[in-house]
């Protein structure tokens, strides 16, 4: 039996991420992709940016309820001004959009990971 969100079954749609995506948010300006290699805690993280560079980040207050990570995640990284080994974790891929963005070609660094 599959879990929903209400107990009304009628209009509900099941828990989880959309199974095919018609596209995917692209980083724009500064930012970055990157990838989750280690959770340091207090919402921060180490993460590999497709840059070349390693950026300790941080999940700004805004998103600190609805972004969830772990290791692993393919996410966009917006990096400081003032000190470009750090930064903010501004958005999170699903498995679904690293899909699409490795068959679209946008993003081949993605394909290695």
């Amino acid at each position: 039996m599959e879990k929903y969100k209400n107990k009304n079954k009628k209009n509900a749609a099941p828990i989880g991420q959309p199974q095919e995506v018609v596209r995917a948010r692209i980083p724009q300006g500064k930012e970055v992709l990157g990838i989750i290699e280690q959770r340091v805690g207090a919402s921060r993280m180490v993460i590999k940016c497709l840059d070349g560079k390693e950026r300790n980040c941080r999940v700004p207050g805004r998103f600190k309820r609805s972004l969830w990570l772990r290791e692993g995640d393919v996410v966009i990284v917006e990096p400081w001004e003032y000190d470009d080994t750090k930064g903010d974790v501004i958005f999170k891929y699903y498995p679904a959009q690293v899909e699409w963005l490795k068959r679209k070609g946008c993003f081949r660094e993605v394909a290695d990971f």
